[in-house]
């Protein structure tokens, strides 16, 4: 029997466990699945934990995820087409949840497929490689608990580790003698440690929107955004301020670009993560940079180099849930000889043609409906649920629109279901005066 190994049981691996329990629940004879899942717990950044630097294994900590975090986006946009928000938790639910209600609607879906036992946790994938004249690839794999290595032998690999665990830590000059807290956003984890503090967050991503908005609702004193080529440009409160570009720092003076300065309390890093698999060596490791075509990946998922090996979730991301799952859809069906391959050269050119036709993209609403319109090219390739795909890119340009009206008020605002059609309710609390971010809280009536 074909053996098919899944590194990582997050929203990726887990979208790929489902889509092999689709095609079983359907009758079909599928491959062996091993899913290994470095953590006690399956969800990935979703599963919260408080720890940082290292995990309970001694391990670097797989967790960026934060206390108090909401969704940054409408979850019209995220939400699975076999498993609406309405069929978990009975009803229509506000648009915006927090991590804990994402975690259960994640979790919700795979306890209902049964696929639990396909995965060995506390399992840290060591060591991939692949032998030419068998065909096959060698996975060295530590179970942490047992603290004992096993090597196993399949006939395929899907990485779905994820690329927001790694942090891009960037060095400026006076960073080793300032005093206050330096951290990086993979570090953040509770807004209430910088109430009645002064902040400089780097970056304009969306974790320095995010982590700074978190540490103005907790109660921050201000906050103070440095970008190196563009402000975000929002209409932020009074105590929010955006500047030019950290050149240096003296004592706790942070000197901007423009010559400007202002004390600050802590510095947290909002510049990236890395694409990063230590466990792969040079001729399986994918490097791409963090953008919608990722380089290497037909359909953007085959790594062109060995069609035997696939990546999952490595793109830039607009749609996140139902774009694994399309991917996943795709991979189980390539794997089982339902979609065959082109050769090489074929494969190379529509990576190029991707990324040609993400570099001609002229603005962010382009770029969504780019990644809407793969998804959908995916999903129009195999039997996964077809959906609103428009109505989701349309759900994300509100999104967008709500966004440069109120920053701080965007996660007010309710969208439409793709799936059933159903408006979302207003949430019964503002988001700035939501303090208490726990599932039944958020439920209540």
């Amino acid at each position: 029997m074909t053996r098919v190994a899944i590194i990582g049981a997050g929203p990726s691996g887990l979208a790929q466990l489902r889509a092999f329990q689709s095609a079983k629940a359907a009758g079909a004879e599928i491959p062996e699945i091993v899913c290994y899942e470095a953590q006690a717990n399956w969800g990935g950044l979703w599963n919260y934990s408080w720890r940082t630097g290292t995990d309970e294994a001694g391990f670097p900590n797989h967790g960026s995820m934060y206390r108090y975090l909401w969704s940054n986006g409408p979850k019209e946009g995220l939400e699975f087409a076999d498993y609406s928000f309405e069929e978990h938790f009975g009803k229509q639910i506000a648009s915006y949840p927090p991590r804990a209600v994402l975690f259960d609607y994640i979790e919700g879906r795979v306890k209902k497929a049964g696929v639990r036992d396909w995965i060995r946790f506390n399992n840290r994938v060591r060591d991939v490689r692949y032998d030419e004249a068998t065909g096959k690839f060698s996975l060295i794999v530590r179970d942490t608990v047992k603290d004992a290595e096993t090597t196993e032998e399949f006939d395929n690999v899907i990485v779905a580790s994820g690329h927001f665990s790694t942090p891009n830590v960037p060095y400026y000059p006076g960073f080793e003698s300032f005093k206050g807290r330096i951290l990086h956003a993979h570090d953040f984890r509770d807004a209430l440690e910088f109430a009645g503090q002064d902040i400089l967050i780097l970056g304009t991503s969306y974790s320095a929107e995010d982590i700074g908005s978190q540490c103005w609702k907790y109660g921050c004193r201000s906050v103070t955004v440095a970008h190196r080529t563009a402000p975000m440009g929002y209409k932020w409160p009074e105590n929010w301020a955006e500047v030019p570009a950290l050149v240096r720092v003296e004592g706790k003076t942070a000197h901007f670009k423009d010559g400007s300065s202002r004390d600050v309390d802590a510095i947290i890093l909002c510049t990236g993560y890395k694409h990063h698999f230590p466990f792969l060596p040079d001729d399986l490791r994918l490097k791409t940079a963090n953008r919608l075509a990722t380089a290497d990946l037909y359909k953007g998922v085959v790594y062109v180099p060995n069609p035997k090996l696939f990546y999952l979730g490595m793109q830039d991301q607009w749609f996140t849930f139902n774009m694994f799952d399309a991917q996943a859809w795709w991979v189980r069906d390539c794997i089982m000889g339902m979609i065959a391959l082109p050769d090489r050269a074929t494969m190379e050119a529509d990576v190029a043609a991707r990324v040609a036709a993400e570099d001609a993209l002229e603005d962010d609403y382009a770029c969504i409906w780019y990644q809407g319109d793969y998804t959908k090219e995916l999903i129009d390739e195999t039997d996964y649920p077809s959906f609103d795909v428009e109505g989701a890119c349309k759900a994300f340009k509100e999104w967008k629109g709500h966004k440069k009206k109120d920053i701080m008020k965007f996660r007010d605002n309710s969208y439409k279901s793709v799936i059933t059609g159903t408006m979302a309710p207003k949430h019964h609390t503002p988001w700035k005066d939501a303090l208490d971010d726990g599932l039944e809280t958020y439920l209540k009536n």
